[in-house]
């Protein structure tokens, strides 16, 4: 049976009960003190309000130890105090990581009243500072911590996107070569005509793309013509004249100068060759998709829905891929104009006229049209010099002319041969004849500059304008001899190529605005 609370309740338990709280509970030593003094006035300074607030320092001690202290004030209430502390204080500044601590001197009869002014200033104000300047310090630690917690996230996403993106250029799309036992090749293809592929990407930020060349042609006697446009508009972009020799068996990178801006549109990349057999591009896998398979104006079986082998860049334009051998840089820029190109058809070549000055008269044609080849010949003389005038074939934007020319004979000498463009109503002959004039102005015709062309070598002539034509006008093919004699000089003409570029009509367009 449990007792009455009141017999547990003993004598001395009620004593302690009675006993006032602050003689029972005794003062927790402090973390950090700010005052110092010397064991001398330990006795005195232990009876005043400042007995938890003070560490005392040993004067015969070498080494100081004020641990959780940092001392801002000295006190002292004798001479001999004084002079421990200013021994101490000696050995604290060798550290140089404390400012001077002041010596206040107590007054031991009074040191009641002085006490309770020190400890109100070291126990209110610098208390509740020191406190604040804590949570400051350990706030600064937690943005700390944070800090460093988000520079690694930093790196871990920087390092993710390097590795993904070690390039100054990134791959958004290709098409891997795939080679066909059964492919017959399109090297007449590209001759005759053109083959058109679609980017199925959006053209926003792409600064380039690569094609796959999986042979080389011996002869490496001509040249590709390689065209980016917009399908949306014509507008075109840029355009290659690469020399079959500056091929390679592999990808071939054709960069931009700048990359494609404003809306998200459609790319389009048409491919045709002058010259001799050109390299055997490389075709794809079979899609599905037949709007993004590769295409020509000719039927042709390799290219039964199948696109060309091809990969599409976005990035710093003009820098070429690592893992790519090969770049080629515009020939020209056509941004804000459409592209078109268009072949003398056999009717306007059939057409063409003798128009040579010369003193000599020769017992053969110098000038015909050759029906089975579509072919101009322009044999040289020894004096003056041969031409023939095709009429009315240069369209009006016309910015380029090019054609094959050889001589067709292998004992035939050297020639050169030339592009005239003259207004429809010029003195043809004048013209032709003020060629051999260098100071003479020809405000009414364009002329090419004359290419040297030897035995049984094709050579390219490109005649680039400066400026589109703005009218109809007529085109004359020029040659000359380069040495005394123009035996068996069958000088060739074939493959008239002709690029106009015309204004591309504006289209509403949604701008990236990102």
């Amino acid at each position: 049976m449990q007792a009455p609370l009141a017999q547990l309740i003993t004598p001395h338990w009620m004593s302690i009960l009675n006993t006032p709280l602050p003689a029972t509970v005794d003062r927790q030593p402090r973390k950090s003190r700010y005052a110092i003094a010397s064991t001398h006035d330990r006795s005195i300074l232990e009876a005043s309000p400042l007995h938890d607030l003070i560490v005392y320092l040993e004067p015969d001690s070498d080494q100081t130890r004020l641990l959780n202290t940092f001392p801002l004030i000295a006190i002292a209430t004798s001479d001999e105090g004084a002079a421990a502390l200013q021994t101490a204080l000696k050995q604290l500044f060798r550290f140089k990581t404390l400012p001077n601590v002041p010596i206040i001197r107590l007054d031991a009869a009074a040191i009641a009243s002085e006490a309770v002014l020190v400890a109100q200033v070291l126990e209110n104000g610098l208390e509740r500072l020191t406190s604040h300047v804590t949570k400051v310090h350990a706030e600064l630690a937690m943005l700390r911590r944070e800090r460093e917690t988000l520079f690694e996230n930093y790196r871990a996403i920087e390092n993710a996107f390097h590795a993904r993106n070690w390039d100054s250029v990134t791959e958004v799309f290709g098409h891997t070569p795939n080679v066909d036992p059964k492919d017959e090749g399109f090297a007449n293809l590209l001759r005759e005509s053109e083959i058109e592929q679609l980017f199925p990407v959006s053209s926003y930020a792409v600064s380039g793309f690569a094609l796959h060349f999986r042979s080389q042609p011996s002869g490496r006697s001509g040249q590709l013509i390689v065209t980016l446009d917009y399908l949306e508009n014509g507008e075109g972009v840029a355009e290659w004249l690469i020399p079959y020799a500056s091929v390679v068996a592999d990808w071939n990178f054709f960069s931009l100068p700048k990359a494609c801006d404003g809306g998200h549109r459609t790319l389009r990349l048409r491919v045709s060759a002058t010259g001799g057999i050109p390299p055997e591009l490389s075709l794809g896998n079979v899609i599905t998709n037949e709007r993004y398979a590769a295409r020509a104006r000719i039927p042709h079986a390799d290219l039964d829905m199948r696109p060309l082998a091809f990969r599409v860049f976005t990035g710093l334009p003009g820098v070429r891929p690592t893992s790519l051998p090969n770049v080629f840089t515009p020939t020209s820029l056509i941004a804000g104009r459409r592209v078109e190109d268009y072949r003398l058809p056999v009717e306007l070549l059939r057409g063409v006229t003798n128009v040579s000055v010369s003193q000599i008269q020769p017992d053969f044609p110098t000038v015909r049209f050759l029906e089975h080849e579509d072919a101009i010949v322009c044999h040289p003389l020894k004096e003056g010099i041969t031409a023939g005038v095709i009429r009315r074939v240069v369209a009006p934007g016309t910015v380029r002319i090019s054609a094959r020319a050889l001589i067709d004979h292998p004992e035939g000498q050297p020639g050169a041969v030339g592009f005239l463009l003259t207004n429809l109503a010029a003195d043809i002959k004048g013209e032709i004849a003020n060629l051999g004039r260098p100071g003479d102005k020809r405000p009414a015709s364009l002329f090419s500059g004359w290419t040297e062309i030897t035995a049984a070598q094709p050579t390219d002539i490109n005649f680039m304008l400066d400026a589109a034509t703005t009218r109809a006008m007529d085109l004359v093919v020029l040659s000359k001899a380069t040495t005394d004699s123009v035996d068996f000089s069958w000088l060739k003409v074939f493959n008239f190529r002709l690029v106009k570029h015309l204004e591309a009509r504006p289209v509403q367009e949604m701008v990236n605005a990102r």
